[in-house]
């Protein structure tokens, strides 16, 4: 018997573009599962517009035609979804040409662009209320209400991601130093780890400043610190200050508990937490103290899967999460604007701080 093969327009799109590469996953309207998934591992290009628009679509197109391609190839997609990290603060260009581009190229009508949060929340939590945290590298916490979003933090390592690998990786290596220099504060057990992954330790800043990669190397030393800590008590404090920090983010754009005090739902989801026990023990008690009414869960879907939920939405008119200028931009063209989903472009709701 065969296998049925989804008609024109039943195809969604999901793309996830961010540090590591652009991922995309072709999915349909109604499936659970993606019917094919791609990763080209070249990031997109940031220049001096923001995100290049014709980098990201020289990648994206020829993947998308070979997905196609099992399933008949040519048939128009019906939405799509593309989640990029930096798109709240660099996606002018994908914004001002994308829907243009798409359109021309895929007879695509329905289009979401999204900051790679928001399609970080749509994996891990859905269309429900709640919020999620995502950390990694850096570290952002984004909660709605189903009415506007509410963000913190994911200002980047100089200016915050306060308690993501990087802030914890940076820790480490601090303490290490000044057990190096024989200041208050040190940890020869982290001075150790330094000198086995780096070298010696008056090397680091020439190995360490020069690197365009910063924030990815800071990263790296963060496992170290969750490896000393059962045994090191710099280390365990750092990590106990990590997630105050993280805790205090998921505080400042959780929804407010109901009339009926009903729990808010904060999903945990990147690779940070998968530094496990050291790190989520100490999580889970700031949590219990920060926000009471929280019920922490791990992510049940990754952005990549957000992207494709989202655009699956979008293809039903049943999207829910609330739009807004940089961080869940839609668009329509054609014979699609003016629909029930909105006009051209959509309308926006407020995103708080």
């Amino acid at each position: 018997m065969e296998s049925h093969r989804p008609a024109p327009g039943e195809y969604v799109l999901g793309v996830d573009s961010g540090g590591s590469g652009l991922r995309v996953a072709l999915g349909t309207v109604g499936g659970d599962a993606p019917l094919g998934t791609s990763v080209c591992a070249e990031p997109v290009r940031t220049g001096p517009l923001g995100i290049d628009a014709a980098h990201l679509l020289a990648q994206l197109l020829p993947t998308v035609r070979q997905l196609l391609a099992p399933h008949g190839g040519g048939d128009r997609i019906a939405a799509a979804a593309i989640g990029a990290a930096g798109m709240a603060t660099l996606g002018e260009q994908l914004r001002a040409e994308l829907p243009g581009a798409l359109a021309e190229t895929l007879g695509l009508r329905r289009l979401a662009l999204a900051a790679d949060a928001v399609t970080a929340y749509a994996g891990a939590v859905g269309q429900r209320p709640g919020a999620v945290v995502a950390g990694g590298t850096g570290l952002i916490a984004l909660g709605t209400d189903l009415t506007h979003w509410r963000r913190a933090d994911g200002w980047g390592h100089l200016l915050g991601d306060s308690g993501g690998g990087a802030w914890i990786g940076r820790a480490g290596l601090d303490a290490a130093m000044r057990a190096h220099d024989g200041r208050r504060g040190g940890s020869p057990a982290l001075l150790a780890r330094l000198e086995a992954v780096f070298g010696p330790a008056p090397e680091l800043p020439g190995r360490l400043y020069p690197r365009t990669d910063r924030p990815a190397v800071l990263a790296s030393f963060a496992p170290e610190v969750s490896a000393c800590a059962a045994h090191d008590p710099v280390a365990e404090g750092i990590l106990r200050d990590a997630a105050e920090h993280i805790a205090a983010a998921a505080a400042a754009v959780c929804p407010k508990a109901g009339a009926d005090d009903e729990e808010c739902e904060v999903a945990l989801t990147g690779g940070l937490f998968r530094m496990g026990e050291p790190l989520l023990v100490p999580l889970r008690e700031e949590l219990a103290q920060q926000l009471p009414h929280a019920r922490a869960v791990p992510g049940s879907g990754d952005p990549l899967t957000g992207s494709l939920r989202i655009a699956q939405a979008l293809a039903t008119g049943g999207l829910r999460l609330p739009l807004h200028p940089t961080l869940l931009r839609v668009t329509m063209s054609g014979e699609e604007a003016g629909t029930s989903q909105g006009s051209t472009e959509q309308g926006s709701r407020p995103v708080s701080h």
